[in-house]
């Protein structure tokens, strides 16, 4: 969540052309994250490789369903932005990429996760009108 809010911070703040960028490269980690899972993506590589062989390994871990639906939230969101930005309507885009990078923060600095929270809602919802 820190590295996506770090992204999502610099299209917020980058100039025309270096914008497109930076969303076109989140929306495609998004895209792994939602279609293959979350640790398909090159943070998930890079911790995996760098910092759990160094803090050891879990000894719970947690469905990867909830994540993944976060994932696809944040690929709901940053998508359109993209199409958006290209389209010229910057505004409209921007607001949509502030949306995913309110998530993003709040899961930074709190651990709270509001797609995966979606997600179990979401379930919960389902199995009530099933």
């Amino acid at each position: 969540a820190a590295v996506t809010s770090v992204v999502l911070v610099a299209v917020i703040l980058a100039p025309a052309g270096v914008k497109e960028a930076l969303l076109l490269i989140q929306v495609g980690l998004f895209a792994l994250g939602a279609f293959i899972g979350p640790t398909a993506t090159p943070q998930s590589k890079f911790y995996a490789a760098f910092v759990r062989p160094r803090i050891g390994a879990p000894t719970e871990t947690e469905d990867s369903r909830p994540p993944q639906f976060a994932q696809a939230v944040g690929l709901a969101f940053t998508a359109p932005a993209a199409v958006l930005l290209f389209a010229g309507f910057s505004s409209a885009a921007l607001v949509l990429v502030g949306f995913a990078l309110a998530a993003a923060l709040l899961n930074a600095a709190t651990g709270f996760c509001l797609g995966c929270e979606m997600y179990l809602i979401t379930r919960r919802l389902a199995k009530q009108f099933v």
